[in-house]
């Protein structure tokens, strides 16, 4: 997975580039483990891509709240 932002992706699309990072993640995992993983940085990569994604969603829903929060106000 490339270092993009993920301002222009909706949510959707979000959600399923974190649902594919951590089934990569998976099978890096699994490679390390039966010694098929050659570049070990790669696990490292992908953890900081998953954590990129879920803080963009958690700022979207966060920013959803407020959203409502001031229509009720």
């Amino acid at each position: 997975m490339a270092r993009t932002t993920f301002h222009d992706v909706d949510d959707g699309a979000l959600l399923d580039q974190v649902r594919d990072a951590k089934d990569q993640l998976f099978k890096l995992r699994f490679q390390l483990a039966t010694g098929q993983l050659t570049n070990y940085a790669r696990i490292g990569q992908m953890r900081k891509d998953i954590a990129r994604l879920e803080t963009e969603l958690r700022a979207r829903e966060i920013a959803a709240a407020e959203a409502i929060e001031k229509e009720n106000a």
